[in-house]
């Protein structure tokens, strides 16, 4: 594998499809792409992101203990700069998000110290989006 980053393309089920449009374009400020009445692409920090239209199941929420927190599993997102992640948390907290995990520095003083965040788009998908002083960091043991 090279060391260079490609743009990834993600697709997730959402139950309420002008609701989430709703929130990934007003709330999260991601730009809109090609759509239909049943799927819309999203420019998400430079990588594609795909809502399409799915009837909710029933799922229970799974987690995992990472750092004395409950990380909620199945989840997803994107590793933002320092700076950008601390102008999308005040944004978010402006926004009257309900976190799962407030803004936090994880693993704080050892390898792999990052910033992290969870919360829950309308149809119940975990996003995380996190950020590392150092990048080099990203995949350090």
């Amino acid at each position: 594998m090279t060391n260079t980053l490609s743009p990834f393309h993600l697709a997730i089920p959402v139950d309420d499809l002008e609701k989430c449009r709703k929130f990934y374009t007003e709330i999260l400020n991601l730009e809109e792409g090609r759509s239909s009445d049943h799927w819309v692409d999203y420019n998400f920090f430079g990588h594609q992101l795909v809502i399409h239209y799915k009837e909710r199941q029933k799922e229970e929420t799974k987690t995992n203990p990472v750092d004395g927190k409950d990380v909620p599993v199945p989840h997803f997102g994107v590793v933002l700069s320092w700076n950008d992640f601390n102008s999308f948390a005040a944004h978010l907290k402006q926004n009257n998000i309900q976190f799962i995990i407030e803004p936090y520095i994880r693993f704080e003083g050892k390898v792999g110290e990052q910033a992290t965040m969870f919360f829950k788009d309308p149809s119940g998908n975990a996003l995380e989006f996190k950020a590392f002083k150092d990048i080099g960091q990203l995949f350090a043991k």
